[in-house]
């Protein structure tokens, strides 16, 4: 069976259709609802095995941008997102999303305290423009009753290894994706840098074409560390500035057609829903 995808959306978010069709592209049922819609259900979260928060200026950004989706979410969806994340739950914030979630404080640690965020581009404006990014995890293989921990021990127990490689397994050491923000600098203390750093939560981080460290604009934002995306200890939960959904043909990229040229935004939601069958 295809896994359902619950797309959450609310006022400025302008990215949700792309990610209902990259995750329909991707073999799986996407459900696209106004975050008000969910209130009134009963059923909440409980029926699907992804989330996802897609890219926008959420309320305008007001008061930063994702903190009053976040607030929301916090206010209306804490316990669900607990009881969600506790059943093995997938969930991908993309750009706004990513900021939604270290706002609530599911990402890194899932114990809803904001401990990182994502501020002011260092350059002072809208970047938007393609970026070299370099996974960090490596594929694994890991045995089905340790990839979806249902129960609060079982969970514990993931503590302390390094993340599974769920969303990029199969992708090649350096991807290209586009980016599109104007808070993307990812910034937290030295010493969370250092324990995202020791627990392999870091996802993504920004280089030049051979993979070297970055200069501006190739890392477009300043981001400490060139950090472009991070996972929970876990690895089903990630937050990444750059856009996936962009990229779901090979010719959505410029240089489409040089040999190596792959869909490498449309393999992420592969993998999601790979994950489940």
């Amino acid at each position: 069976m295809k896994p359902k995808v619950l797309i959450l959306r609310t006022a400025g978010i302008n990215c949700d259709r792309e990610t209902e069709f990259a995750f329909r592209c991707a073999g799986a049922n996407a459900f696209l609802y106004h975050i008000n819609y969910l209130k009134t259900k009963r059923e909440g979260l409980s029926g699907y095995q992804i989330i996802a928060i897609p890219g926008g200026f959420s309320y305008g950004d007001d008061l930063g941008a994702g903190k009053i989706f976040s607030l929301e979410l916090i206010l209306w969806f804490k316990d669900a997102l607990r009881e969600f994340i506790a059943q093995g739950g997938l969930i991908i914030g993309i750009c706004n999303g990513f900021q939604v979630l270290v706002k609530t404080g599911v990402l890194p640690d899932l114990d809803f305290k904001q401990k990182v965020t994502l501020s002011l581009n260092d350059s002072g404006r809208f970047e938007d423009r393609w970026t070299h990014l370099k996974i960090q995890t490596k594929d694994r293989a890991q045995k089905t009753e340790d990839r979806r921990p249902k129960t609060k021990d079982r969970r514990q127990k993931t503590e302390g290894q390094r993340p599974q490689n769920i969303w990029f397994r199969g992708l090649p050491e350096i991807i290209n994706l586009p980016v599109a923000h104007g808070e993307g600098k990812f910034y937290a203390d030295d010493d969370i840098l250092e324990v995202l750093e020791k627990n392999g939560q870091i996802a993504l981080r920004y280089v030049d074409r051979a993979g070297n460290r970055p200069v501006y604009p190739l890392n477009p934002n300043g981001s400490l560390r060139d950090i472009a995306g991070i996972t929970d200890l876990t690895g089903r939960i990630l937050g990444l500035m750059p856009h996936p959904e962009r990229f779901i043909f090979k010719h959505h990229w410029p240089y489409w057609k040089e040999k190596t040229a792959q869909p490498h935004g449309l393999a992420v939601f592969k993998n999601a829903v790979l994950y489940f069958k």
